[in-house]
């Protein structure tokens, strides 16, 4: 057999390799031809965006049902598009070196206690059981932000733009968007909503981001007085929020 001969035999032989190594390529080369489509994404973008926004902006008591439609929904829209634990950041990859994100946040919430304490306007709750209920409580939905912000806005952006840093830039903004009218979190969730999202794509690891966002927030919490940040409301709770949550809190003087 010739030397051409060989060449096209070992192709042809080689050819349900070839196609099953193409069907096994990465998602990011494959899922925007194939999995998934932009147009998809445009309509799970909107649909859950605006179902968020309806959430925030609906007045009790039909806001919490609300929300836990809203919840249910965009838990089976990920579950429908699940692709793994380690696209997700639910995983250990490059959870040590990512770790320093962790010690940012923890040195900031120690300044703003610092500088709250000496300014008087530190308060935390009287009791151990209220406080391990409410920032218990708040480290959870910190969590489930985080979790939205880079596992369903974020991934859905990229697909859209194709570029790292748009998609960092208009999931930033969304989730700004969402903390309206409250200016102070407004402020603070585009800059932090941005820089989390890069940290994402730099590291894809989602444990660190949600200590940070706990950390932070519960400083946010305690070193901010209720009177400026409405006790952390967002829509219409700012708008009707009537001065503290009937949770006790002790002043630190």
């Amino acid at each position: 057999m010739t030397l051409w001969g060989q060449l096209t035999s070992k192709r042809e032989s080689m050819g349900p390799i070839m196609l099953l190594l193409r069907w096994a390529e990465p998602a990011d080369r494959l899922s925007y031809k194939a999995a998934r489509s932009r147009r998809r994404d445009f309509l799970e973008l909107v649909g859950i965006y605006s179902l968020i926004l309806l959430v925030i902006w609906t007045p009790q008591p039909w806001q919490e049902p609300l929300g836990g439609l809203a919840a249910l929904t965009i838990i089976a829209v990920i579950a429908v598009s699940y692709e793994g634990r380690r696209p997700m950041g639910l995983c250990t990859v490059n959870l040590v070196k990512s770790l320093w994100g962790v010690v940012l946040a923890m040195v900031i919430a120690l300044f703003a206690v610092f500088v709250a304490g000496r300014t008087h306007t530190l308060h935390v709750v009287s009791s151990p059981w209220w406080a391990l209920r409410d920032y218990g409580t708040y480290a959870i939905w910190a969590g489930m932000q985080q979790f939205i912000l880079q596992c369903f806005f974020l991934p859905r952006t990229l697909r859209l733009l194709r570029n790292a840093p748009a998609a960092a830039a208009v999931s930033a903004v969304l989730f700004a968007i969402a903390h309206l009218p409250n200016p102070l979190l407004t402020m603070i969730t585009l800059f932090c909503g941005l820089a989390s999202c890069l940290f994402f794509l730099r590291y894809k690891n989602l444990w660190p981001l949600v200590l940070a966002h706990a950390i932070l927030g519960i400083s946010i919490a305690i070193t901010i007085p209720e009177s400026l940040d409405h006790s952390m409301h967002v829509g219409i709770g700012y708008l009707t929020w009537a001065g503290g949550s009937g949770v006790e809190h002790a002043a630190v003087r």
